[in-house]
């Protein structure tokens, strides 16, 4: 790609989606200078040519950007592993996170038996696992929310005096324990229904939290509420299927490559290409991988336009 002045880059940033996403930054070489991650890409990238606040040691970086690059993801989940996924192949010069990002990769367990059930949060997966997520914390507030609303681990057999008291008052007896562990695993599965009787249980609850002035608790069951939407989201950039296939787009004589290896994303290149051999190219894509890969080719058509 022809590389353009840093106020064309600017022009670029302006160009971006209010949506999730990540981006990068290459100077008038192409050399990549910072890859990032965004809620709205158009906020975050726009940002760097406003108040840097704490990110002034960015400044001398700004100066040297030519151009703006970008792909959209279907949530800031898909786009927080997008970045940790490309961090793992190569960290640019100007990103300060360790390699592979901060967040922690975890899997969330739904346990059935009589004696503990319930969900918990774990760190080395087994087989019937859900996940990966990322971020211990925002899984943690998650299995909160939804035991709250769901409250398996009470509905176990030969519980302690405590636990049956909290039974008690959350009218779970073990009859029930079936019945929960079916709506748990219909909610991490991400089925919309289950999904969003689970949200609005959590949702009255936060209001009812500040009618009643608990402002603190109405927080807390805020948080785990953005947990619940967090780990909920779709997202396809790092997933069980060990497969390796690569993914191509192409819009306006720019073709855009993503690589899959062992289940993750974990490349992306974008280059100028003619429709003729870009054809081929694109056919190969998995059908799934189609409207990611046309709306990413579309930005970066878009981006260089």
């Amino acid at each position: 790609m022809v590389p353009v002045d840093g106020s064309d880059a600017r022009i670029g940033a302006a160009r971006l989606p209010s949506a999730p996403g990540v981006y990068r930054f290459r100077d008038a070489r192409g050399r990549v200078l910072y890859l990032g991650r965004a809620v709205s890409l158009r906020r975050r990238v726009m940002s760097y040519w406003g108040d840097l606040r704490d990110r002034r040691h960015l400044r001398p970086m700004v100066a040297r950007i030519a151009r703006v690059e970008a792909a959209v993801c279907e949530s800031g989940h898909e786009a927080a592993w997008l970045e940790r996924n490309l961090l793992r192949g190569s960290v640019p010069p100007w990103n300060r996170s360790p390699e592979g990002g901060q967040e922690t990769e975890v899997w969330i367990r739904l346990s059935e038996s009589a004696r503990a059930p319930g969900l918990s949060v774990v760190h080395v997966p087994q087989r019937g696992d859900f996940g990966p997520y990322l971020g211990g914390q925002k899984a943690r507030d998650a299995v909160s929310g939804l035991l709250r609303v769901m409250p398996l681990c009470y509905a176990g057999e030969g519980a302690g005096a405590t636990s049956r008291d909290m039974a008690r008052l959350r009218g779970v007896v073990p009859a029930d324990r079936e019945r929960l562990s079916a709506a748990l695993r219909a909610v991490l599965s991400q089925d919309a229904a289950a999904v969003a009787v689970a949200r609005t249980g959590l949702e009255r609850r936060r209001d009812a939290a500040s009618t009643a002035l608990q402002f603190e608790f109405a927080a807390r069951l805020q948080a785990e509420m953005e947990a619940l939407d967090w780990i909920t989201a779709r997202q396809d950039v790092t997933n069980a299927d060990l497969a390796d296939f690569d993914v191509h787009g192409w819009a306006d004589g720019v073709l855009v490559r993503f690589e899959m290896r062992g289940g993750r994303l974990t490349a992306w290149r974008q280059r100028p290409c003619r429709e003729a051999a870009a054809t081929p190219l694109v056919a190969a894509t998995p059908p799934e991988w189609t409207a990611f890969a046309s709306r990413n080719a579309a930005l970066a058509a878009h981006l260089l336009g």
